[in-house]
This record gives structure tokens, C-alpha cells and sequence, in this order.
């Protein structure tokens, strides 16, 4: 086994098997698991807000969803020279409750929808997802296999 390398909020990082990428703590940020199957190189990437819009300073791009996944994916296939990925996502729960049902307090949901949508961009199908809910994730990725476990606390572990 190779070691495990840990992905922080608003960051990502690619590493190929035996190595094990997770992250931890994911709210309503959603974890993107990337693989390039034939090289057994993946990246997993933290987002914590669906779009960088509404933003002047993204030089912290990896924050942001319609930054980070077409950076990363570019990056991971320059690098593997594999245009087809698998790709698996968890996370985006409703951490807070909210009196009202805004939208723009739904930052989880936001989150999911934005990560869906830049994957559709860019002609990638999402194999697997564990997403939603009020409770957080924390997410393991084995590039061996790419067998990704979620855990969620006093839960039973899901294997994507």
C-alpha cells in the first residue's frame, strides 16, 4: 500500500496507485474523484462554492466548481494522456437549517448541481455519488481499484 495523501478544502491534489487520495470534511462542499483507469492516476479535488461569478479575487481557484474541474481534468490528462475519465462525487449535504427555503442558503444543493453541470460541460458521465442529506462525508479514494468509501459519522460506509 502507498500512502495516503489528503486533499484540504478548496484544494486538490493527483497521485497515482498504490497512493490513496481522501478528504475530509465535507459539508456541503462536494469531493470530485477523478480516474484515468489505464495509468491508475487520480486526482480528488475539495470545492466549496458552485461558481466564481460573483467573485473578484480567484486566484484561490481550486475553491471554486467552474474553475477547478476543467483545470484539474486538463491537468490530469495532459498528464496520464487519457481523455476518458471515471468520475465519482460526494458530499453537498444541508448543514444548517434555514427558516426560509432561499436558493442561495442552499449552498450544498448549489454545489451539487454546479459540479453536474461543469461535468456535462465537459462530456464526463458521473459513474457514482453519495450526495445530499445533513450530514458530512469524509471521502477515500484507492487508485487500484478506484473504489471510493464514504463515511459519514455512526453510519454504515458506502463503497461508490
Amino acid at each position: 500500500m502507498g500512502e495516503q495523501i489528503k486533499v484540504g478544502i478548496s484544494d486538490y491534489k493527483i497521485t497515482s496507485a498504490p497512493n490513496q487520495l481522501l478528504t475530509i470534511g465535507l459539508g456541503s462542499c462536494v469531493g470530485i474523484a477523478l480516474y484515468a483507469p489505464k495509468s491508475k492516476t487520480g486526482a480528488l479535488s475539495h470545492i466549496m462554492l458552485p461558481d466564481s461569478t460573483s467573485f473578484t479575487d480567484k486566484s484561490n481557484w481550486p475553491k471554486f466548481a467552474d474553475l477547478a474541474l476543467p483545470a484539474i481534468v486538463k491537468e490530469l490528462r495532459e498528464q496520464t494522456g487519457e481523455h476518458k475519465l471515471r468520475v465519482k462525487i460526494a458530499g453537498g449535504a444541508s448543514m444548517f437549517a434555514f427558516s426560509t427555503e432561499s436558493s442561495i442558503l442552499q449552498i450544498g444543493q448549489r454545489n451539487i448541481q454546479a459540479v453536474k453541470d461543469v461535468l456535462y460541460e465537459l462530456d464526463l458521465k458521473l459513474e457514482a455519488e453519495h450526495v445530499g442529506g445533513k450530514m458530512g462525508r469524509s471521502m477515500f479514494v484507492d487508485l487500484t481499484t478506484f473504489d471510493v468509501r464514504v463515511r459519514m459519522v455512526n453510519r454504515e460506509e458506502h463503497i461508490l
